[in-house]
């Protein structure tokens, strides 16, 4: 049905709600239908992923399991990469950065193809091995709900953000069936805000999702029962946090070196057989990294390690050496990031933040084993790789308030409150001092693109500089004379005149302050030039500046106007203090419309 015509039959519906049910109501409503949706989304996603694995190993002979793991994931990475040529136009972005650059430059209008296209790459992508998480798609998908059902019904700007919060939230409120850490997700990783107005939606569409997934999808991701936690353990923990925060920048580090390296790559189906062929050998020397992996990590959280090597090369060893199993460990922990990053560079769909839990509860668990092997100190394994998850989620994504809650109730952990408490917040605070910015916002940094908690600093990041540039500025050429610069002024609105060559080069400025005595002096017209008159700029702006950056430098030389230089740099323009308090000034109340 066209959009317009849809508007027209939903026209008197809006204006009954407009009579009728005020706006605290009416986000209240929308809210719950927002969670409805996501949280049927992650349903539909959830169960056709388990169902299909069913499937598509059902007929493979058990000796033959190792090999079909490691060709199964180039076949889920070439139908992802077949739908988005077909469907999406050969587009496809992945995870949870885009949403944030949507919420931040476009004002949190989300394509209407994220409603559809996240949850059917990331169902070919995941059901046949691809190494990495259904959490980031399906919040993406929650979001895009928000936002295109806000547009559908013409919800304001800050009303729209509010409901793609409330989408992101139930998306991973439905998946692990934990409401608080959805929407703490939102908060942290998404939205950058907390006030009342937006915590109460947040959390009524992060419950309905849970409520929908506890109906209609049975089971709880992962089930650890425990009731105490050893207090002569806060040593080891603070080390398992500075492990976890050490293995949470070389995930962030990897993730962006790859990220560049398949940037650089050409050809798409190129890059589908040379990543589905890295991830498939990955795959059959360390069978954990197949698919999200949550598998192993309950394996691990029922005290039943030796699983790891079930159908792979070294199960012929049986469970009697502790080192192969060690070994596979390590190896899962060190080589995840690869095989999310061939995922990703082949065409596949996925998120960081399953392959984050998967590598915390690996590592947490090599790091209690070898404690108690030592036997140093004997402390229980599955306590460590419950806070191995909390510390690697923190420390990757930057979000320590969701790793705590979110272990807590996906775990039943409760009982591990203070341990999560000491692993997320020593994770996160090392993990930020040589990594400032997390996985999802590190790319959108460095375009520019900042969510801030300080509203000001937020708002002043989603202007454009070149949107504000001012090039009514008329230039002069170094070889005028004094006369000819005289004309110019008769017929200039502005006091500042930029000195270029003939190659667009700046070569200085001269302002009408600055000539004022030689304007008298009718003797020199011709005889004195520009270039003697001419100074330099107090400082230079290029046109990839941020706004901060500008507001900065226009702040410490006491400057109304700087000029502007392209990335070749030839002069394109001014940037003036007094567009950019024009331009926060129309972002405020955008805000607030």
């Amino acid at each position: 049905m066209p959009k317009s015509r849809l508007h027209r039959l939903l026209r008197p519906l809006l204006m009954w709600r407009v009579r009728h049910i005020n706006d605290r109501l009416y986000l209240i409503i929308l809210s719950i239908l927002v969670g409805v949706l996501a949280g049927l989304a992650a349903v539909v996603l959830k169960n056709s992923i388990h169902f299909s694995q069913h499937l598509i190993f059902k007929w493979v002979p058990e000796q033959y399991v190792v090999f079909a793991r490691s060709l199964y994931p180039i076949i889920g990475i070439s139908l992802s990469v077949l739908f988005t040529r077909w469907f999406l136009g050969g587009t496809l972005s992945r995870g949870i950065t885009p949403i944030i650059y949507n919420i931040s430059r476009q004002s949190s209008i989300i394509p209407r193809s994220k409603l559809y296209s996240q949850i059917v790459t990331a169902f070919f992508t995941v059901t046949f091995g691809g190494s990495a998480g259904t959490e980031a798609p399906i919040s993406v998908t929650g979001a895009a709900i928000g936002s295109n059902m806000a547009r559908l019904l013409h919800i304001g700007r800050r009303e729209r953000r509010l409901l793609v919060g409330c989408g992101a939230a139930a998306g991973v409120a439905a998946i692990f069936n934990s409401p608080i850490a959805g929407v703490l997700f939102a908060v942290e990783a998404i939205l950058s805000e907390l006030s009342a107005p937006f915590f109460i939606p947040l959390l009524i569409s992060s419950a309905t999702a849970t409520v929908v997934s506890k109906a209609l999808y049975a089971g709880q991701p992962f089930v650890l029962i425990t009731t105490s936690w050893p207090v002569e353990a806060i040593p080891y923990y603070l080390m398992l946090a500075l492990f976890t925060a050490l293995l949470s920048v070389y995930m962030i580090r990897v993730y962006f070196m790859a990220d560049k390296f398949w940037e650089k790559q050409t050809g798409t189906f190129r890059k589908v057989l040379m990543g589905g062929t890295l991830l498939g050998i990955l795959v059959f020397i360390f069978p954990p990294l197949y698919g999200e992996g949550y598998e192993m990590v309950q394996f691990l959280l029922n005290g039943h390690p030796e699983r790891i090597i079930d159908g792979s090369l070294f199960s012929v060893y049986g469970d009697q050496s502790v080192w192969l199993i060690l070994a596979v460990a390590i190896g899962s922990v060190l080589f995840k990031v690869f095989a999310t990053t061939f995922t990703f560079g082949a065409g596949g769909n996925g998120g960081m933040f399953g392959s984050s839990l998967f590598v915390g509860a690996m590592a947490g668990f090599v790091y209690a084993r070898f404690l108690n092997m030592s036997g140093v100190h004997p402390v229980p394994e599955v306590h460590f790789i419950a806070l191995g998850m909390a510390g690697m989620l923190a420390g990757v994504v930057h979000a320590p308030l969701s790793a705590i809650f979110l272990i807590a109730e996906i775990t039943g952990g409760y009982a591990l409150f203070v341990p999560l408490m000491v692993v997320t917040s020593c994770s996160y605070l090392v993990a930020k001092y040589f990594e400032p910015y997390s996985v999802y916002t590190r790319k959108l940094v460095k375009q520019g693109v900042v969510m801030h908690q300080d509203r000001d600093r937020g708002l002043l990041s989603q202007l454009d500089l070149r949107a504000l540039l001012q090039t009514d500025f008329i230039p002069v050429h170094p070889d005028d004379t004094l006369g000819e610069l005289v004309n110019v002024f008769r017929h200039a609105t502005r006091n500042i005149f930029p000195v270029l060559d003939k190659d667009n080069q700046l070569l200085g400025i001269v302002s009408l302050d600055s000539v004022r005595d030689a304007l008298f002096d009718d003797e020199h017209y011709t005889t004195t030039h520009v270039h003697e008159l001419m100074r330099e700029p107090a400082a230079i702006i290029h046109a990839s500046d941020s706004i901060l950056d500008t507001l900065h430098l226009l702040e410490d030389h006491d400057a109304y106007a700087l000029p502007v230089l392209s990335s070749e740099g030839r002069y394109i323009g001014f940037i003036l203090r007094a567009s950019i308090l024009a331009g926060y000034r129309r972002q405020l109340l955008r805000e607030v419309d």
